[in-house]
């Protein structure tokens, strides 16, 4: 499992790799946005405005889902513009298994001993690893047990189901950990990230999906009802 699980992230981390120039080139509202990403910290628990902004994002990313497939039809969820792009369906259903997938890294992840020392391996903060992963203009093939057709879900309302199943969870979870999220840190081969930022991906996933899904949608021949 630690391995399966460590490759679809590898896959999905492919995303946020961009040039070091790039990383530099923040913009100002980019700075005024950005979540604190402490070099080291004695803290046992998350801060209030780390809790905060991260139930805030996984709430929001679910609600833009939600909005996105509301009240569509059997034919638009499995309309494709073509044999190469996913339909609606396909992508309701990589999102639910990458929720279930991602949630087991964090989950090893604070199994092992807190590492602080590695802290300063990290190379992104929050809102760097946010951006990337939303950003549509860098594609990246999904690791092959995340592929649609490799789903364990039937139909999309399965999917779903397991899917907000999974997101209350989650964001129960962030409400009332103890847990050291900032000072688990996965050392990974393409970076290194720590167990809050792991959550924030997760979310960050969701967002890459649902604006897939709103591309779908604006397809010139997608069904109209």
């Amino acid at each position: 499992m630690r391995n399966t699980t460590i490759k679809v992230l590898l896959s999905i981390l492919c995303l946020v790799t961009f040039d070091a120039n790039a990383q530099q080139k923040t913009t100002n509202q980019q700075k005024k946005d950005t979540m604190t990403l402490p070099a080291t910290t004695n803290q046992n628990s998350l801060s209030a405005q780390e809790r905060e902004d991260a139930i805030k994002f996984l709430e929001e990313t679910k609600s833009e889902l939600f909005r996105a497939i509301r009240n569509l039809k059997n034919n638009q969820i499995t309309f494709k513009g073509d044999t190469e792009k996913w339909s609606i369906e396909e992508c309701v259903k990589h999102i639910a298994a990458a929720e279930t997938t991602l949630w087991a890294i964090v989950e090893e992840s604070l199994k092992q001993p807190a590492n602080p020392e590695k802290r300063e391996q990290i190379k992104f903060n929050d809102r760097e690893l946010i951006n990337a992963v939303k950003d549509r203009t860098h594609k990246s093939n999904t690791f092959s047990a995340l592929e649609p057709a490799n789903s364990p879900y039937k139909t999309w309302n399965e999917a779903m189901e397991s899917f907000e199943e999974n997101r209350e969870k989650l964001i129960l979870f962030v409400k009332n950990t103890k847990d050291d999220l900032r000072n688990h840190v996965s050392v990974l081969p393409i970076g290194t990230y720590d167990a809050y930022q792991l959550i924030l991906l997760i979310s960050a996933h969701t967002n890459r999906h649902t604006q897939q899904i709103q591309q779908v949608k604006e397809d010139i021949n997608f069904p109209k009802d």
